[in-house]
């Protein structure tokens, strides 16, 4: 349920789904390369970084290990 992080709502859920991004891990693994490729590739305009979601992903896969 990618709309734990905030700033993703239903609407951005399907973008992401769409795009093959399913999981908080794989938003967790992204590096300055994934964040500018999706933020490009989905015109989200530095919305990756503004709202922190590499950091939120990171969070939320260490509470479930």
């Amino acid at each position: 349920d990618l709309k734990k992080l905030s700033g993703i709502g239903p609407a951005l859920e399907k973008k992401l789904n769409e795009a093959g991004v399913t999981s908080f891990a794989q938003i967790a693994s992204w590096g300055a390369a994934e964040v500018a490729e999706f933020d490009e590739k989905l015109s989200f305009k530095g919305r990756i970084e503004r709202e922190g979601w590499v950091e939120q992903a990171k969070a939320i896969v260490a509470e479930k290990e």
